[in-house]
């Protein structure tokens, strides 16, 4: 498995159904997220079990990344057609609706490749999370097996804190959240931030 953080997100284009249902043929991430942070997330596969309550969690927190300047990309091998379809099947028939990120279609599979997260033997992608930050680098990644769904809240907390520590130059240490204290990254603001927070840690 490849560690992609601290290298740039490998770039693509390919096709996508965006947020309002269309089909964009010539989808470029590095075009689609300039100015903005990214968090790609890979799916296995669309109409299965465990991929709708992930992308619909996406969905219902879509505010939050926004807030954060962080446009969610969904990916897996499926067609454009099959992510449409999916899109327009209602949730509690086991679809998806109407989403407000794109889904792109990897029908050749080069993006799970790339970002090392597919399985050969299955043809699928393992659930793959990957924040990007500003200058397209990844800054935080994390692959799930399939039968484990990921946390969507965990995934903001991390762009809450990547942003936190390019903002004030500080580290995020054990279990930090928006709102609390960061640590000086010397010996000093160790024994500081230790000094009053390790009974909580």
């Amino acid at each position: 498995m490849s560690v992609l953080v601290n290298k740039p997100a490998p770039d693509f284009k390919a096709t996508a159904v965006m947020e309002d249902g269309t089909i964009n043929e010539d989808f470029v991430l590095s075009d689609y997220l300039k100015g903005s942070y990214g968090l790609l997330f890979f799916y296995p596969l669309d109409f299965t079990f465990v991929c709708p309550s992930e992308i619909i969690a996406f969905n219902n927190r879509i505010d939050k990344f926004k807030a954060l300047n962080t446009k969610v990309i969904g990916i897996s091998v499926d067609s454009e057609f099959s992510h449409f379809a999916w899109r327009e099947t209602k949730v509690e028939n086991g679809g998806i609706g109407k989403l407000d990120f794109p889904l792109i279609a990897d029908l050749t599979k080069s993006i799970a490749r790339d970002y090392d997260v597919l399985i050969e033997s299955d043809g699928v992608a393992l659930r793959g999370t990957f924040l990007v930050d500003l200058a397209g680098n990844v800054r935080h990644q994390v692959v799930n097996d399939l039968p484990l769904g990921r946390n969507v809240d965990e995934a903001i907390r991390m762009v809450e804190a990547l942003q936190f520590t390019e903002e004030h130059g500080e580290v995020c240490p054990a279990g930090w959240n928006k709102g609390d204290d960061g640590m000086v990254a010397d010996a000093a603001g160790v024994a500081s931030y230790l000094s009053s927070h390790s009974d909580d840690l």
